[in-house]
């Protein structure tokens, strides 16, 4: 029996320097799978283009005109009832606007310099798996500028003892499968743990709630 195609990732780049999008347009046309369905100058033409063509997965520059890529992220996730991933792709993976990109709801980030098959791997990894992108980076980015509440939010003491354990292993990158595998529970059971971290912390996504964890001192920033 033939084994069924997965539907076709479809991308929106958003940077306002056109070599840029010519290159991750060429990278990404390559790659069987892989479809650009739209290409935006500015944050406000980016939410208008994701906003028609509804794509799964969208690479935004962080620093454009007019909008920069945090309001155009936030503008994009508030507005959207089935929202795309937004991946933001800077040059300094330190940067603060990077970090409040992040903070406002983009799934992780990608440096400019980054070779094509991470490119291409970044992509399909924030639009069909549930692990987080690139760990390591979104904990220096969170060490590096994390801001911590005087006194720890309510729902640190919230979590139960499994939540907290599921909270250290997203922070850590690990899937579901791989969280049930260390916890010796189902993937199901996995699941229902993390819905419960999202919805304590108030986050929408995996990457968003380790940063909420950094900034809470849950986790440790070292």
């Amino acid at each position: 029996m033939t084994p069924p195609v997965p539907p076709v990732i479809r991308v929106v780049l958003a940077d306002d320097e056109r070599m840029v999008r010519t290159a991750l347009r060429a990278i990404l046309s390559a790659e069987p799978g892989l479809e650009v369905v739209g290409e935006a100058a500015t944050g406000a033409e980016a939410v208008s283009v994701v906003r028609a063509a509804r794509p799964d997965v969208v690479l935004m520059d962080v620093r454009m005109p007019e909008t920069d890529g945090i309001r155009a992220t936030e503008q994009i996730l508030a507005t959207l009832d089935d929202p795309p991933r937004i991946v933001v792709v800077t040059t300094f993976e330190n940067d603060a606007y990077v970090y409040e990109a992040l903070r406002v709801g983009a799934s992780g980030f990608l440096l400019k310099r980054a070779e094509a098959d991470a490119l291409v791997q970044a992509v399909r990894l924030v639009a069909r798996t549930d692990s987080l992108l690139f760990p390591s980076a979104v904990r220096a980015l969170a060490a590096e500028h994390a801001r911590r509440s005087p006194a720890p939010p309510a729902w640190v003491g919230r979590l139960t003892g499994r939540e907290s354990e599921v909270l250290r292993h997203l922070a850590a990158g690990l899937t579901n499968a791989e969280i049930a595998r260390l916890m010796a529970v189902g993937p199901a059971t996995v699941k229902t743990h993390v819905a419960a971290v999202l919805a304590k912390t108030g986050t929408r996504d995996r990457t968003q709630a380790v940063i909420a964890a950094y900034e809470a001192g849950f986790l440790n920033a070292r």
